[in-house]
């Protein structure tokens, strides 16, 4: 897998699912709902389907062959 691309925040965390919009990784929440209850999205390599899940600097997210990671 190549290297996670950054994704700068401006506060400590961020809610997954927001993150996910911000990498433009999805387009919308509506779009995240799906694949994290398929089980397509993992964090720090765990499987992950909660929306709101709570990230920090250094978490990384995968979705199908992109991943990022919060700085």
């Amino acid at each position: 897998m190549p290297e996670p691309t950054d994704v700068p925040i401006r506060d400590e965390s961020i809610r997954l699912g927001q993150l996910l919009k911000l990498a433009g990784l999805v387009e919308s929440g509506a779009e995240a709902k799906p694949l994290l209850a398929s089980g397509a999205v993992s964090v720090n390599g765990e499987v992950e389907t909660r929306r709101g899940r709570r990230l920090g600097r250094g978490d990384v997210v995968s979705l199908g062959g992109s991943s990022c990671r919060v700085s």
